[in-house]
């Protein structure tokens, strides 16, 4: 807000006043000069460049707890929209999932960062995609890049869907100029002015600092947390064996602009290498699109466009995981499988940022999940025609884990579903002896030794499950329609 409020617009991406300089997109920059017109009037010294470096107060606290509340109703109008048309019970079921998610109350009202109303713009383009408006669609993904560019990773998956699902017939033409030019009047006018005073280069240099490292200072639980790990464990056998390795210039889990090197055994990795991994996940999924773009699936291919970009891509954040899973919140109604998938994947996410709500949340989602997913699966088995004449009444079978007092089966027509399978029970109750030995027995044994084995722990036992989840997701972007089954059976 002080970058915003105190300097002219052409001075934004220069200033280096503070080691926080802005590092998000034109529009996410105007919308902290918004935020700053009340900022001066609440407290003037939150709009000081100088005078406001590490300033905080309970006044800085409450505005920025009021105003992550008041941007916030963006997130409920995209879900609103996204549901309007659901059945009530399936309305709750996904409401309760996004608004009570852990991870994006932390990170937004605890850590004061607006990602709910920038989740709220991708569910408003979502929605209007599901809707067929494909031109909207692509008008509210460029505002929401054009806020926070590392949304950008869903680009291509966008591109090839609008191009096939939008662009055809003999009008063709017609609809990709039209296309084309509303998502480049959206990064025409955030970026435009910044071409004018030819700082387009400097621009890219904040949004991209790709000599922070490969990942941040606390690993986020995907591929190259595991692959960091492995080139460490080497690195010490290696050197237990009385092999000389010489020691990396700089950390590869700092985080500062600089030299990002830190491997030692493997072979260091790239931005470039890392770009062209999250392409090469995505292109299965952008095959399928090319050939069956239907727009009943796009949700789940921009889930997995993100899954994607959290497990290869560079630096990544562990609450980038938000991208994702918020998405996913919406096909939890649609399956018995979608909403395993979601209590799984949240796991993984939530954990690193905060274990005890991780638990409380993971349990509680379960429980509502269970009770409230029999009747509407019950339903969709009869409304479907699959041999039943009469209602199915589900039968809710005894807790097989005593531990959480929570039900993990559901019987639908006599066919009994799993709603947690015996080995994710397993991974799932893993993660509290990992909490116990990070929290009490490293810090009672080691002291302030290897300060940082108890972060590395936690990122790799959660990158186990959630590069399953990947795995998982990819494979639901094939999985064929209700449509195409029947019309093998017939």
């Amino acid at each position: 807000m002080a970058i915003t409020s105190s300097l002219p617009l052409e001075e934004w991406y220069l200033d280096e006043t503070s080691e926080w300089t802005l590092d998000y997109p034109p529009f996410f920059a105007w919308f902290e000069r918004f935020l700053a017109l009340f900022a001066s009037y609440v407290d003037p010294r939150m709009v000081d460049l100088v005078g406001g470096l590490n300033y905080s107060s309970e006044t800085v606290i409450l505005f920025h707890r009021v105003t992550v509340m008041a941007a916030d109703s963006v997130l409920y109008w995209g879900l609103w929209r996204f549901c309007r048309k659901f059945p009530i019970e399936k309305q709750r079921i996904v409401y309760a999932a996004v608004a009570f998610s852990p991870g994006l109350l932390m990170v937004d009202h605890v850590h004061f960062q607006y990602n709910g109303f920038l989740l709220g713009i991708l569910l408003l383009s979502l929605s209007c995609l599901r809707e067929g408006r494909n031109v909207m669609g692509g008008f509210w993904f460029s505002v929401l890049v054009c806020f926070k560019h590392l949304f950008a990773v869903a680009g291509p998956i966008y591109f090839v869907y609008l191009l096939r699902h939008h662009c055809r017939g003999s009008s063709w033409f017609a609809k990709f100029f039209v296309l084309g030019s509303t998502v480049l009047s959206v990064v025409g006018v955030a970026f435009g002015p910044f071409i004018y005073y030819g700082q387009m280069g400097q621009v890219l240099k904040r949004l991209f600092p790709f000599g922070r490292g490969l990942c941040h200072a606390y690993w986020a639980p995907n591929f190259w947390s595991l692959y960091n790990t492995t080139d460490k464990v080497l690195a010490a056998a290696l050197r237990l064996l009385g092999v000389d390795l010489p020691t990396p210039k700089a950390a590869m889990t700092g985080g500062l602009v600089g030299d990002s090197s830190g491997h030692v055994v493997l072979p260091k990795v790239t931005p470039a290498v890392t770009g062209l991994l999250v392409l090469v996940a995505m292109l299965p999924c952008m095959i399928r699109i090319w050939r069956k773009p239907r727009r009943s699936e796009v949700v789940q291919w921009i889930v997995y466009s993100y899954i994607c970009g959290y497990m290869f891509g560079w630096h990544v954040h562990e609450k980038a995981a938000l991208h994702f899973v918020v998405p996913l919140s919406l096909l939890i109604v649609d399956s018995v499988e979608a909403s395993v998938d979601f209590v799984f994947i949240s796991t993984g996410k939530e954990y690193p940022i905060k274990v005890l709500l991780l638990f409380l949340y993971t349990y509680g989602i379960t429980i509502y999940q269970t009770h409230y997913f029999g009747d509407l699966q019950a339903r969709q088995l009869n409304e479907s025609g699959d041999g039943q004449t009469e209602p199915v009444e589900p039968t809710v079978s005894k807790s097989s884990f005593s531990a959480s007092k929570v039900n993990w089966k559901v019987d639908y027509s006599f066919q009994e579903v799993e709603l947690i399978g015996s080995w994710k029970k397993l991974y799932l109750c893993g993660l509290i002896p990992v909490e116990l030995y990070s929290q009490f027995l490293h810090p009672f044994v080691f002291k302030d030794r290897l300060p940082f084995v108890p972060l590395m722990l936690i990122s790799v036992y959660c990158a186990v499950g959630l590069f399953y989840s990947w795995a998982k997701q990819l494979r639901a972007c094939f999985k064929e329609s209700k449509s195409e089954v029947l019309s093998k059976v017939h």
